[in-house]
């Protein structure tokens, strides 16, 4: 599974950090054994003395609004995890989130405070991965990090310079740069290691599940729409989007094509695709436009269509009523979800087994 690459280093760095890697990948990484280091208890609660002194610190010298922002949330083995580190690692997830739910706050917080526990949760699991990799006495070859760091600045940056630029921009160091690829190519390498990812899922599981779950397939009445969005501008006259709808629906009805109206004129999401939203549903569309498209048959399209924030014009291509959609509709689907299932659950199984022979304490 692979995610977006961001404009900014840590948004990157932490992206690229859930690639999973075939297992023929992880077997060509030499995580080789090397003669682990002597266990030096002395040393060890040293360590362990430093981050608790760090947790007392923090807590007994700030206002609760202020641990909440820096304070430790967990603590792994001898590492400590602040809500800074959670902030910046879920700092993407979150400008998603925003720009999604900008106009329903309370969604908008119960999904920040979703991301944030996920967010807590997945560097614990970080953590963890890379203190096995260490205690094991697994084995990297330096170059091969080295080949990453230039393949990371060639794709993300096009050269060295630009990547010092966008560093100092936001205060990282090189040294750090290239010690986060280095954990995320650990991180990936152990997950394949020790994940399978040759899951097989048999025809009675995909059958089953189908039959288990009948409603997840059920659709409701569907249109196969096009449609051309024109919004208000605040600086520009009230009637402008209208009276350039009604220019473009007197184009229409000279017999100019739906679809070429709608690449050069609309300022919809589907504009690139000729306004093309596909089979939607009548739950999809607001309730004013929902209202018109499912009155409207086959071939026909709507006038002018009015709301407070802009003007629509739509084509329905095809209608299709409600139904269940068969197995063989959905089969690669349903197999993909178990799939996901499946490795989901060998992942936690792992992460339990590293947790139980670790310290985690979560705050």
């Amino acid at each position: 599974m692979t995610f977006p690459v961001f404009s900014s280093y840590a948004h990157q760095w932490r992206a690229e950090e859930s690639v999973v890697y075939p297992s023929s990948y992880a077997s060509a990484v030499r995580l080789d054994r090397r003669p682990a280091r002597a266990y030096d208890p002395a040393r060890r609660m040293r360590r362990f003395a430093w981050s608790l002194w760090l947790v007392l610190s923090l807590a007994a010298g700030a206002r609760a609004e202020t641990v909440m922002v820096n304070g430790v949330v967990a603590i792994v083995n001898d590492v400590v995890i602040t809500w800074n580190d959670v902030q910046q690692y879920i700092a993407a997830a979150m400008e998603v989130l925003e720009r999604t739910y900008y106009n329903q706050p309370a969604v908008l917080q119960q999904r920040l405070q979703q991301a944030r526990r996920e967010g807590v949760e997945q560097l614990v699991e970080r953590k963890l991965i890379l203190h096995e990799f260490k205690t094991a006495g697994y084995n990297l070859p330096e170059s091969l990090i080295e080949d990453r760091v230039k393949a990371r600045i060639r794709e993300h940056y096009g050269d060295r310079l630009t990547l010092t630029k966008s560093l100092q921009a936001e205060g990282i160091t090189y040294e750090t740069f290239k010690q986060h690829i280095r954990e995320d190519f650990i991180v990936s390498a152990m997950r394949a290691r020790n994940i399978a990812q040759e899951i097989l899922v048999s025809p009675h599981k995909i059958e089953k599940y189908y039959a288990d779950n009948l409603d997840k397939f059920k659709l409701e009445d569907q249109v196969k729409l096009r449609m051309i969005v024109l919004t208000r501008p605040a600086e520009a006259p009230p009637d402008t989007a209208r009276k350039l709808a009604q220019e473009i629906l007197a184009k229409l009805e000279e017999g100019a094509p739906f679809a070429e109206m709608a690449g050069v004129y609309s300022e919809g999401s589907q504009r690139a695709q000729g306004g093309d939203w596909g089979w939607v549903e009548r739950s999809v569309l607001r309730k004013e436009l929902a209202g018109v498209a499912f009155s409207l048959k086959p071939g026909q399209r709507s006038g002018v269509i009015e709301t407070k924030e802009a003007c629509y014009l739509m084509l329905v291509e095809a209608v299709r009523a409600n139904h269940t959609q068969t197995l063989g509709e959905v089969r690669d689907e349903i197999e993909r979800t178990l799939v996901a299932e499946e490795r989901a659950r060998l992942s936690k199984q792992w992460i339990d087994k590293l947790k139980a022979k670790s310290f985690v304490r979560y705050f």
